[in-house]
């Protein structure tokens, strides 16, 4: 009876044992076959394009060969190396799959004078180049939810030095036993019973079973299941499979909350070098790395990781897979490790952000994390870099001057280009690297007088009735509407200005004459201008939304100014051009969408009188930092009790708005052209902008007109000036000739308009 218990005992157990190791050996290969990991979507700047006749300056393109970690070289011969001579680049380019095809490392010579790329040289068949691209910016990527990161590599692309180099250090036997190693395992029961914790005795199978398949605890139990799965993982799958996986699985560093998992990313992450391009001594110093990436973090800790490396290569001399001369050489040079971790989690989290948005309409969130993708966005790093620059140094400069306390002024700036509406640079707040209130993006602020354009769009849509030259009422009003509290809008200055010009009206951005304008058109009829310009969010229709009343976050200003940019055509804004696949093949393409919404003729004037704004109205202030000859467009925006300071512009490649104020909506005591129009203007000062000269409609035509009556005049009557008007729109009655003046002397501000 005792036997037969004793019997049924053990087929218990036995029979538990085999359903216990079934499960196991299901669950080894479900992964294994599978999908084996979530790979982050990887997010790039737009790739740099040269060619002959782009404008750059030689600091721009050195700068840009920095951001992209292109080390200088006497004789650059390694892909992402360069050497400058004066205004001659030689390049040795990376070579990377673009989403269309293919680009093979290049060395070419760059030749710029005055600040255009002259010539581009193939040095290597001394031909002319039409088009190169350099790689473009790694700017950040969207991590699985536990953060790992890895750069997934074949067994075949692997140098020899690791394989070696690891089966030396970490595994002896690892091409003559079945998973695990029967004296290590001994080893390590030993030293469980000895009370010493659970440690040794790995194997490289079971260290992948232990990194890949279970937790890190330590217990016998979990010992147990590792030495079974991993005599299930050899049964099932061959040695280069599973050092494959080791190689992709292992982890070897911390990047703020980012993991490095696997040899490929630790290359780039250590060295910014692909791993199959790392020498004997670098391939020592990651195999060291196995032990403690910690603890030996060779940024943090040189010293202990160099005794590390030197250990390595000293077990890989004994077992003899590398000879003792390369062992001499190897031992004997530095670290090699870059001062600067290549990007992982985005320096630009702001624009990042922006891109996340767009892809959500796309793609699950899980094949973000997951799949690979590679996404190729608008960022123009150099632009980044200017918006970033001009936006943290002004910012501390109005605080200085403006006495206000240091780091309570905000800002966001958002850049994008004029002619497709691509999104170049987004700046949510002063810290550039944070991470959380995206104030570009979600910080809807009252904007002012930013809107004041929209209304006389919405005048001059009527050129029957409204031109560059009708007379606006300035006088003072009280808007008294049943249910609401009377309105009295002020201007600036508090002072009324009578009968004035629509464009002077809009240049010296009169309040008073800009909302009897409204009014008489219609509050809602402006607000739905507001939403044709590219506006999503619904504005209040209350006559002081005329004035900029209702909040709009910076990133919708922006959209509402380039549509005026692009001459009346709606380019929704977008900071992605491609989506690959993680074998490259294409998976989303971005399409320029392109919708007329305002006719040619009243977005000419518009863009006329905006001009006029920064000649000698408002933002008269920007030419101390661009020069008036650009004939920048733009407008300054400040709220009641100057809380919000606002400038919106746009040259002939780029529209450009930047929002100043307060978290916590105290006034900042200064206007549109005091804070925000100085951001603007620094940064686009750096930027080297394209004069804007926007194409002139077929019906516009040249008037002269008089200033005062707004009546044609002759050309050399004093006080005439030059006017586009939509033809037929112009006065036929003429002025009287006050005074018969030269051409030459009739340089009034409206004259300069069309010099």
């Amino acid at each position: 009876m005792k036997h037969r218990r004793v019997r049924l005992m053990l087929l218990t157990l036995a029979l538990l044992l085999s359903g216990f190791v079934l499960y196991l050996d299901l669950t080894v290969r479900a992964q294994f076959d599978g999908k084996r990991w979530a790979l982050p979507a990887r997010v790039y700047a737009r790739p740099l394009e040269l060619y002959p006749g782009m404008k750059i300056r030689p600091e721009q393109l050195t700068m840009e060969l920095s951001m992209l970690g292109y080390r200088s070289a006497d004789d650059p011969r390694d892909p992402g190396s360069y050497r400058r001579a004066s205004d001659e680049f030689v390049i040795a380019t990376r070579p990377f799959v673009y989403w269309d095809g293919a680009q093979a490392a290049m060395k070419l010579r760059a030749d710029i004078n005055s600040n255009r790329l002259s010539t581009l040289t193939d040095l290597k068949t001394d031909k002319p180049v039409t088009l190169a691209r350099l790689d473009p910016l790694l700017i950040g990527g969207i991590y699985p939810a536990h953060n790992e990161d890895r750069v997934l590599v074949r067994l075949n692309e692997v140098p020899r030095d690791i394989v070696k180099g690891l089966i030396a250090v970490e595994d002896r036997q690892y091409y003559s036993h079945h998973g695990i190693d029967p004296r290590g395992v001994a080893r390590a029961f030993v030293t469980i019973v000895r009370g010493a914790g659970m440690q040794g005795g790995s194997t490289l199978t079971q260290q992948l079973v232990k990194n890949f398949y279970l937790t890190p605890e330590r217990t016998l139990r979990r010992k147990f299941t590792e030495i079974i799965m991993a005599a299930l993982l050899e049964m099932h799958y061959s040695k280069e499979e599973i050092l494959e996986a080791y190689i992709n699985e292992i982890y070897l560093g911390q990047d703020g909350n980012r993991a490095i998992h696997g040899f490929g990313l630790a290359s780039h992450f250590y060295f910014d070098r692909p791993l199959s391009r790392i020498n004997l001594q670098q391939a020592a110093l990651l195999i060291g790395l196995v032990k403690g990436p910690s603890y030996y973090d060779p940024r943090r800790h040189a010293e202990r990781a160099l005794k590390r490396r030197n250990l390595v290569l000293q077990e890989m001399l004994q077992q003899q897979a590398i000879t003792q001369q390369e062992y001499v050489a190897a031992r004997a040079a530095p670290l090699g490790v870059v001062e600067q971790a290549p990007v992982g989690t985005s320096v630009y989290p702001a624009f990042v952000e922006l891109v996340h948005r767009q892809l959500r309409r796309d793609y699950r969130e899980e094949d973000m994390r997951s799949e690979g993708l590679q996404i190729f966005t608008t960022l123009d790093p150099l632009a980044q870099f200017a918006a970033e620059r001009a936006l943290t140094a002004r910012l501390s400069q109005l605080e200085k001057s403006r006495k206000i306390p240091p780091k309570t002024l905000e800002g966001a700036v958002v850049i994008t280009s004029a002619q497709n509406g691509e999104v170049q640079a987004l700046v949510g707040g002063r810290d550039t690297r944070y991470e959380g209130f995206n104030r570009a993006l979600d910080a809807a602020r009252p904007v002012g007088s930013l809107l004041k354009p929209v209304i006389y769009l919405t005048a001059l849509e009527h050129p029957d009735l409204y031109t560059l030259a009708t007379l606006l009422d300035d006088s003072p009003l009280v808007w008294r509407s049943r249910g609401t509290s009377d309105w009295e809008p002020r201007n600036y200055d508090n002072s009324s200005h009578g009968q004035v010009p629509l464009l002077i009206a809009l240049a010296n951005s009169y309040n008073i004459s800009a909302a009897r304008l409204g009014l008489s058109l219609g509050v809602q009829q402006v607000m739905n201008n507001v939403r044709r310009l590219g506006v999503e969010r619904e504005l209040p229709v209350y006559a002081s939304s005329l004035l900029g009343a209702g909040s709009l976050p910076p990133v919708e200003v922006a959209q509402m100014y380039q549509t005026l940019a692009s001459n009346g055509f709606r380019v929704p804004l977008r900071a992605i051009r491609e989506v690959l696949t993680l074998d490259n093949q294409p998976l989303q393409r971005y399409p320029l969408s392109v919708e007329q919404v305002i006719a040619p003729g009243p977005a000419y004037l518009v863009t006329t009188a905006l001009q006029e704004v920064v000649r000698q109205g408002t933002a008269d202030g920007l030419n101390q930092f661009l020069s008036p000859d650009l004939n920048v467009a733009g407008k300054t925006g400040t709220t009641n009790d100057l809380r919000d300071s606002w400038f919106a512009g746009y040259t002939g490649d780029r529209v450009g708005v930047v929002w100043v104020g307060r978290d916590d909506n105290q006034p900042i005591k200064m206007t549109g052209a005091g804070g925000a129009m100085t951001v603007w203007g620094d940064m686009m000062a750096q930027l080297d902008p394209e004069p804007l000269v926007p194409p002139q409609p077929e019906n516009i035509e040249m008037i002269w007109v008089d200033s005062a009556t707004g009546l044609r005049a002759d050309e050399h009557c004093h006080g005439a000036v030059l006017l586009p008007f939509i033809r037929g729109s112009a006065p036929t009655e003429t002025a009287s000739c006050a005074g018969r003046l030269p051409m030459q002397s009739i340089k009034s501000w409206f004259e300069r308009l069309f010099e």
